[in-house]
C-alpha cells in the first residue's frame, strides 16, 4: 500500500504532536512547563492542522472544521504564552487551550483508527455506532479532567528568554 509523502508528512507531524503532547500534558497538570516539548509539541500540532487544508476536497469536510478550532485555540495558546507571558487569566487560557489543542489530535486520531483500521472499523463503520461514540466520550471525559487539572496546577515560573 503506497502513502503519497504528502499524506505521510502530515501523519507524521500529528504523530509527533500526539506523543510530545502527552508529556507537555502531564507537565501542565504538574505545574511545569518545558520549552524544548511545548515548542516541539506547538510547531507540529500547528503544522498539523495547516497540511490538513493541503488534501483536495471540493466541499467543507467535519476535518476542516476541526482544523479551524485547532488553529484558533493554538493562536489563542501562542497568544496567552509569548504575548501576555501567562499572566493573570492567560495562564488558564494557555493551560486548557493546551489540552484541547492535544484533545482534538486525539479525536481525530479516533476518527481515522475506526475509518482505517479493519477491526475497529466493522465496529462503526458510519462512526455513528456505539463503540465509536464510547470510545470519543472516554477519550473526552479524560480530557475534560486534564483540563480541569491543568487549569488548577498549571502556576509556572517563564523564563525571560522562555
Amino acid at each position: 500500500m503506497f502513502v503519497d509523502p504528502f499524506t505521510s508528512l502530515h501523519t507524521a507531524l500529528s504523530l509527533i504532536a500526539i506523543v510530545v503532547g502527552i508529556p507537555v500534558i502531564a507537565d501542565l497538570v504538574a505545574g511545569r512547563v518545558r520549552a524544548l516539548p511545548t515548542t516541539l509539541f506547538l510547531i507540529t500540532a500547528i503544522l498539523t492542522s495547516v497540511t490538513g487544508y493541503g488534501f483536495p476536497f471540493h466541499r467543507l469536510l467535519p476535518s476542516h472544521i476541526v482544523g479551524a478550532i485547532a488553529l484558533v485555540v493554538l493562536a489563542l495558546v501562542l497568544i496567552a504564552r509569548y504575548g501576555y507571558r501567562l499572566a493573570g487569566a492567560w495562564r488558564g487560557v494557555y493551560a486548557i487551550g493546551m489540552v484541547i489543542s492535544h484533545y482534538l489530535l486525539i479525536f481525530v486520531l479516533i476518527a481515522q483508527l475506526f475509518g482505517k483500521v479493519p477491526a475497529l472499523n466493522a465496529l462503526a463503520p458510519t462512526q455513528s455506532e456505539p463503540p465509536f461514540a464510547i470510545a470519543q466520550g472516554i477519550a473526552l471525559l479524560v480530557f475534560v479532567v486534564l483540563g480541569v487539572l491543568a487549569s488548577r496546577r498549571f502556576r509556572p515560573a517563564i523564563p525571560a528568554a522562555a
